[in-house]
C-alpha cells in the first residue's frame, strides 16, 4: 500500500505490517502459508507484541487467518470476499471518476502523466511488481485529482483482496498493456471532461477482473477456500 509502504514508522508494528503486507500482496507468501509470531519477531528483532498487533491488522484486511490454538496462515482467496470488495471499490471509484471529469485538480495532471509514462517503462522492462506499484499510485492520484483523497483509504482496503490475484494475472507484457491502455483512455476522458466516457472506461477496466478470477480459480484452486 502506497501510504503503508515506507519503513519510516514510529512503531515496530508498522514496520512488520508494511513488510508482511507487501510480501502477501506480491505472493512472496502464498495463500495457505503458515506464519509464526515467534519466527517473525526473531526475524525483525522485536518482541511478540508488535508482531501480534501487525497480525491483527492484516487479519482485519482478510489477509491473515488467525486461528486459536492453531497456526496462523496467509488467508486463502475467497470468491465471496473478492466479490464484496469489488462491489465496494466500483461504487466508490465510479463516483471518483465522475467527480474528476466534472472538476479535477489540474495541478495533478503532470503527476498522472508521469505515472503513465513510468507504467509504459515497467511494461517494457516486464516488471510486474513495478507496474503493480504504479497502478496503485495511479488510482490514488485519481482520488486526489477528484478532490476526494480520503476515499482512497477505502478503495485500498478493498483493493487488497484482489491485488494478489492481479499479481498472478500480470505475468506478461500483454496483460499489463491492456491495463495500461485503460489508464491511457481514462486520462484522455478525464482531461477532456467527458464524464460518460470516463465511467465507461472505468467499468470496462474493473470488469476485466471477472474472467481473470474465473481463470485463476480454475488453475490455482488450491489457493481458494471456497
Amino acid at each position: 500500500m502506497a501510504e503503508l509502504g515506507t519503513l519510516e514508522r514510529t512503531t515496530g508494528s508498522d514496520v512488520i505490517f508494511d513488510k508482511l503486507f507487501d510480501q502477501i500482496i506480491r505472493l512472496d507468501l502464498l495463500p495457505g502459508t503458515k506464519i509464526s509470531e515467534t519466527e517473525i519477531a526473531k526475524t525483525f528483532g522485536y518482541s511478540r507484541q508488535p508482531v501480534r498487533e501487525a497480525f491483527m491488522r492484516l487479519a482485519n484486511l482478510n489477509l491473515l487467518l488467525i486461528r486459536p490454538q492453531r497456526a496462523t496462515v496467509v488467508r486463502p482467496f475467497s470468491r465471496k470476499l473478492i466479490a464484496n470488495a469489488r462491489f465496494v471499490r466500483a461504487a466508490i471509484e465510479l463516483e471518483i471518476v465522475r467527480a474528476a471529469a466534472r472538476d479535477r485538480d489540474k495541478t495533478l495532471d503532470g503527476a498522472l502523466k508521469t505515472n503513465l509514462r513510468k507504467q509504459a517503462d515497467a511494461i517494457a522492462a516486464e516488471d510486474a511488481g513495478q507496474f503493480h506499484d504504479l497502478d496503485y499510485e495511479f488510482h490514488r492520484l485519481l482520488c486526489a485529482c477528484a478532490k476526494q483523497s480520503f476515499a482512497f483509504a477505502i478503495i485500498a482496503e478493498n483493493k487488497a483482496q484482489v491485488d494478489r490475484l492481479c499479481m498472478l494475472a500480470l505475468t506478461n507484457k500483454d496483460a499489463m498493456g491492456v491495463l495500461y491502455k485503460d489508464h491511457e483512455l481514462l486520462l484522455e476522458a478525464l482531461f477532456g471532461q467527458n464524464e460518460e466516457a470516463a465511467v465507461a472506461v472505468l467499468r470496462r477496466h474493473l470488469d476485466r477482473l471477472t474472467p481473470t478470477i474465473a481463470a485463476i480459480y480454475t488453475t490455482h484452486q488450491a489457493y481458494f477456500d471456497e
